[in-house]
Order: C-alpha cells, then structure tokens, then sequence
C-alpha cells in the first residue's frame, strides 16, 4: 500500500510539473506571434507541439497516480478494517458494554471510509497544487523576477489572512463544542422531560430555559461566524483571480513603461500567475475533507489501541476432580484509580447449586456477574473455575464452559434458527426446536409465516420477553456446565415473566448458576443469597438464614414487600422449591 501510495504522489508531481508547460507554451506562443516581423512558423509550431505533448503525458500521469491511489486506498480499507476486526476479536466483552454498537459500527465503516477521500484524492490534489505553483514561480522568475515579487504581494497577504483564520477556528474550536454540547444537552433535557414539566405546569419554565440556551449558542455562533467571515473574506478577495490579473496588469503596465520589463514578457504573468494562489484555495477547500478524515483517524486509533484479552501460552482446562467449581478469592475491580466497584470478594459456587447476587444499585452485582464470563478480569485476586484461573484457559474454551443470559438481547440480523445455534451451528434441526420447546418459544416461531427461517428484523421483531426466551434457547442448546444471569426478567411484563422464569428453570437444571437479582421474590429458594453493598460481601446465605439474621437482607425484604415486591405468591414459592431441588426458576 505505502509503495503504490508513494508511487502515485510522484507520478503526480511529475504531471503537477509537466502540467506548467502548455501554459507556458501559450504564454511562449504570444510573444513569437506577437514578436515584431514576420512570425517564426517553425518556432510557433514547435511550441504547439511540446505544448500538445505534454498535455497528453499530463493525461497519462494523472491517470495512473489516481489508479494507483485508489489501488492504495482500496489495500488500505482492507489492512485497516482487517486490524480492526482483529482486534475487536481480542478485547474484554467488557469493553463492548461500555461503548455502544453505534459507535464501534461508525469507526469500522463510516469513519475508514472517511478517510478515503484523504488517501485517494487529497493528498493527489495538495502535491498537484504545490508542484504546479513552485514549478510556475520557477519559471517566472526566471522570466523577471521583479515582476513575480509584485505579484506575490496579493497572495502573501492573502496567505496571513487565511492563517490568522485557521489559528482563530483551532483556537475557538474547543469553545464552540462546548457550545454545541450545551445547546444539544438543552435540546435533550426538554424533550425528555416536556412530559414531566407538563404534568407539573412547568412547561413555560422549561420552555424559557431552553430558548436562553439557544439565544446564547445563536449569539456565541454569529459572533465567532462574523470573526471568521472577515478573515474569510479578505483572504478569498487577495487570492481571488480578479486581484490577481488587476496586479499583474498595473505591476505590469508600471514596469514596461518604465522600461523595465518588454511587453512580450508581460503574459507568461497574465497567463500563469492566476495559478499561485491555487495552493491556499486547494488548502481551504480541502481542508474539511483533511479534519474529517483526521477525527475518523483518531478514532479508528483509539479502537486498534484498545486492551486485548490476554490469551495464555500454554492453556489449562479445569481439572476434572474439582469439576466446576467456581472459586473468587480476594477479588478486587476498578474501571480506573478513581472507581472502586469491588473490594476483598470471596465466594465460592458449587456444582449443581445456584447462588443468587443481590443489593441497591451500583452495589456491584452485575460487575461481579461479569467477571465470570470474562468480560473484565480482576484488578487483583483470582477468579477460577475447576482450580484453574480463567486467565489460563483459552476464550474459546472458556465459553463452552460458561453461558450468559443478559437483561439487554442482542439478536443478530439473521434467521431465527441461526440466532438460536450461535453456539453451535452445526446442530440438527430437531436439537434447535428442542432448545426453543425448553424455552418457550417454539410455537411463537412456529406461528410466523416463515418459521425459523424468519428473519429477525425483515419477516419479524421480537418482543423484549421473546427475544429473551430466544437468547435462552440459544444459551439451552450452548449446554454449559456454568449459567450466568443478569436479571433476565428486568424488563419483562407479567405474562412475559412467567415464561422467561419457566425457560430459566430449563437453562439452571443441574448446572453451577450465578444470578443477578433486584426482585428477592424470585430467589427465594436459591442454595446461597449474597448481599452486596458498595462492592463488598455484606451478608450471605439461605433465605431464612439472612431474615433470621435481621440484616441488610433483612431489612431490604422487608421493604419490598411494602413495595409489593417481596410477597412470594404461589408461583414463586413453588419456584422456591424448584429451586431447593436444582429447577431453579
């Protein structure tokens, strides 16, 4: 890529420089024509020719530097997005939660192709525009130098009119972000809450907040347009053509009669020296597509610096005495310095039992959920399964030992049956109808016009509780030994909520599970209830146990069911005895 890439510059300097000779054939062409005498035929015709000539090299070089440019940019898209699927194949799951899809989709495909504008033209366009201007002062001053000094005085000053212009915006470009971001956090704060500020009559309030926050953003803006605009202004009318043919006619019409220059010489200046000011304008005009391709740049970095999930060596698999056994010593966490989520976590799940993680928010229950799936690893401690660290067993390992069921489904753009054999797909079509059955989903697929060869998007949009009764089929037919659940039931309405419970009862039979609740309800027959807060083990056992105790469990059941949240009905009892037998639901 960079040789077909230096490649085409040079081939382009070249033709930037072979670019100068028709016109100055032209400008050669005038002063034999209007040479006193008769004319020199073989003269003039001569320099018709070379001019003829080079404007086909000209053709043929350009031609071949964009070939080769676009080659170039082309290699370049495949290595960059290459990197970057590489990469992204090797980061923490983690690191996915905390940026959006949106994002990540924008830099892999929006932001590359961003830049190749900057790859296969810009670049093409800035060398054209320097060579030709440096090749063309060569040759003016060569024909009169005093001449070429009158005509650059225009364009100097245009050039510092333009520079004071791009230090003033780099300058006030941090002040008009902010500015941005104030005027779309107003913006935001009215839509979302018009509905609370109507209820409660605020709506005038809100209103006048919102119309202060644009007149300040529209004041802001039209005095940094109005700096700007002046700069612009003086810049573009020096380096305007106008300017410049009215210079090189007075400098011009000053030197001959003063003797100094021959009329002859006056239209290489006349013909050539509207391009000088081309560098500055090719400068302007391409200088957006430059701060574009920049940011998309900076961006793309930021993704191919991300952390990559360490990969071991020598990978281990868990030693088959100890079975599954999942063990947290000493386990601590922090996204940074500043934030402490997990502190001196010791836990250990047995085979064949669940545990249920509760407490307030930002206790650190999902966080901790999560370092068992790997999706970070711990800043301190070790979290194993089967005696051996999950930093020493290879990912691919690790995630047919372990399956997740989070509250927010991600469904692919895919057929239904393949969503549903993402961990397996070569199974068998009845092994995938049997996974949706234990889920509860099979006769809703079965109802749609295409089955499971629904595309999920196209042919049909899940509900929130379908989609997840779809992720739990895919975690049933993934068949680990290890479940992990991220308060399944969330966002899940009644009806919803049994089916999820009833397709979890299928997922947890007989395997080692680990669940984040909020509603203490539906874990009320968990082997093990620990209770976290401000990311520490506060108290931790049976349902009884920890009533009995008179603790946080304790006082936090209590306030639930004066929420109505905490009466176990019937249905969550019989699911408490499910539970005691290893059905959890």
């Amino acid at each position: 890529m960079r040789v077909r890439l230096g490649t085409a510059i040079g081939l382009q300097a070249v033709a930037a420089a072979v670019a100068v000779v028709p016109f100055a054939a032209v400008a050669e062409l005038a002063r034999v024509l209007l040479a006193a005498g008769p004319p020199d035929r073989d003269r003039a015709w001569t320099v018709t020719a070379i001019a003829a000539v080079a404007l086909v090299v000209w053709l043929l070089l350009t031609a071949a530097a964009g070939a080769l440019a676009h080659r170039a940019d082309v290699d370049f898209q495949l290595s960059v997005r290459r990197r970057l699927v590489d990469r992204l194949g090797r980061v923490p799951l983690g690191w996915f939660t905390d940026r959006g899809a949106a994002g990540i989709g924008k830099a892999v495909q929006h932001d590359v192709d961003a830049m190749h504008h900057l790859v296969a033209h810009s670049l093409l366009n800035l060398v054209a525009v320097v060579v030709t201007s440096l090749v063309t002062l060569v040759y003016l001053f060569w024909v009169d130098w005093r001449m070429t000094l009158i005509l650059l005085v225009p364009i100097v000053i245009g050039a510092a009119l333009f520079a004071r212009r791009i230090v003033s915006m780099t300058a006030e470009m941090a002040a008009f972000d902010r500015a941005v971001q104030a005027i779309v956090g107003s913006v935001v704060e009215f839509v979302e809450g018009i509905a609370v500020v109507k209820m409660f009559g605020q709506a005038d309030r809100a209103h006048r907040q919102y119309a202060r926050a644009a007149d300040d953003f529209a004041e802001f803006l039209l005095a940094w347009l109005s700096r700007s605009t002046r700069s612009a202004a003086g810049s573009a009318l020096m380096l305007s053509p106008i300017t410049i043919l009215l210079t090189a006619l007075a400098g011009g019409t000053a030197l001959v009669t003063a003797g100094h220059l021959d009329a002859l010489d006056l239209p290489p200046f006349l013909i050539l020296g509207l391009g000088l000011a081309a560098p500055l304008q090719a400068m302007d005009f391409h200088g957006e597509d430059i701060e574009t391709a920049s940011s998309a740049a900076k961006r793309v970095g930021a993704l191919l610096a991300a952390p990559e999930l360490a990969v071991p060596a020598e990978p281990r698999l868990p030693e088959r005495d100890k079975g599954f056994r999942v063990e947290l010593s000493g386990v601590e966490f922090a996204y940074d310095a500043d934030r402490p989520v997990l502190g001196g976590i010791d836990l250990a799940l047995e085979p064949g039992t669940v545990t249920a993680l509760v407490g307030s928010s930002g206790s650190g229950k999902t966080t901790l959920a999560k370092l068992l799936p790997r999706f970070f690893d711990p800043t301190a401690g070790t979290v194993t399964i089967g005696g051996v660290d999950l930093r020493d067993i290879a990912p691919d390992r690790l995630y047919r030992l372990v399956t997740f069921v989070l509250q927010d489904v991600h469904l692919l753009n895919a057929g239904v049956r393949d969503n549903i054999r993402l961990a397996h797909p070569e199974a068998d079509e009845e092994t995938v109808h049997r996974a949706a059955r234990a889920a509860a989903i099979d006769e809703r697929i079965r109802a749609l016009p295409r089955g499971y060869d629904s595309m999920v998007g196209r042919d049909v949009r899940f509900s929130g509780g379908e989609a997840q009764r779809i992720s739990i089929a895919r975690a049933i037919l993934a068949d680990t030994p290890i479940v992990v659940l991220d308060e399944a039931t969330a966002h899940a309405d009644p009806e919803a909520e049994a089916l999820i419970q009833d397709a979890l009862s299928e997922l947890a039979a007989g395997r080692t599970v680990l669940v984040v609740a909020h509603r203490l309800a539906s874990v009320v027959g968990a082997d093990r209830i620990v209770v976290l807060e401000q990311g520490r083990i506060a108290e931790q056992g049976t349902h009884d146990e920890l009533l009995a105790a008179g603790g946080r469990y304790a006082r936090m059941w209590r306030v639930q069911e004066r929420a109505g949240l905490g009466e176990a009905d019937d249905h969550d009892a019989c699911a408490g005895t499910r539970a005691a037998k290893g059905e959890w639901r």
